[in-house]
């Protein structure tokens, strides 16, 4: 079993299957379970995201908006704060019921800000980023279902190196800009970086069937239950991962208007 999704690795769900286990925690993991719990955890994150979004802007003498003085408190310390809670929720599985909605909210001020800040330079980017996300997801999760896309092994391949690829190449051109290099062509609105977008958009987009043929994985091992929580979160970075480069790819699109 492989996902693209570093959080659903292959050895998430192995050796929980056990009797021993489903007995102790209570109950095995089911599809159902896990569906409610990602639909909690984006409820979270919205409550959040909105309270950073009327935070993240002021008003102007003339009727416009503005970056707010703590917008970039936000962005920050919901992306750092999110970042170490994935990584805890990673190796503590077990704490994931309760370190999921920690991700979730702080994740929240950090997509509540960065929308805000989307949305003052190209208005209704934010409406529409929101609809191609779900509207991705449903739709993949209706093909999956329906048997149009299976995860074979060579797909699942395919998909975790291209993943680690687009990394490496983020990677590689944050520590460029930091040694004053240009990398324009990338994260620019050229060719190159609207075709850039739409590569890892979709890579993004194959990442769902990976995870949904995961926590699948997980429902027939009978995973423990607790593990509902950790398949949400799972999820719902590869989301939120989507949902950013949805909004990188329509700031490019735009720009060029």
């Amino acid at each position: 079993m492989r996902s693209g999704n570093p959080t659903l690795k292959e050895s998430t769900f192995l050796d929980l299957g056990t009797g021993t286990v489903v007995t102790r925690d209570g109950g095995a993991m089911t599809l159902n379970g896990t569906v409610n719990k990602t639909g909690f955890l984006l409820l979270l994150s919205l409550i959040t995201a909105a309270f950073a979004w009327n935070q993240s802007t002021v008003p102007l003498a003339n009727g416009e908006m503005a970056p707010s003085a703590g917008v970039i408190g936000y962005m920050l310390g919901g992306a750092i704060g999110g970042f170490i809670l994935a990584l805890v929720t990673t190796f503590k599985k077990t704490w994931s019921p309760v370190t999921a909605p920690l991700y979730a909210l702080v994740e929240g001020f950090f997509l509540g800000s960065v929308s805000a800040m989307y949305e003052l330079k190209f208005h209704g980017i934010v409406f529409q980023a929101v609809l191609l996300t779900f509207g991705t997801l449903f739709a993949l999760l209706m093909a999956y279902r329906s048997g149009l896309i299976k995860a074979t092994e060579n797909f699942k391949l395919g998909v975790v190196a291209a993943t680690g690829g687009i990394f490496l190449v983020y990677l590689g051109t944050m520590v460029m800009q930091m040694f004053g290099m240009n990398v324009s062509y990338v994260h620019g609105s050229g060719v190159i970086g609207i075709g850039f977008s739409l590569v890892v958009v979709v890579i993004a987009t194959l990442n769902l069937v990976l995870d949904f043929d995961f926590i699948e994985s997980g429902v027939e091992a009978g995973a423990p239950k607790y593990m509902e929580w950790y398949g949400a979160f799972g999820l719902m970075v590869t989301l939120v991962w989507l949902y950013v480069e949805f909004l990188r790819l329509l700031s490019k699109l735009q720009s060029r208007n």
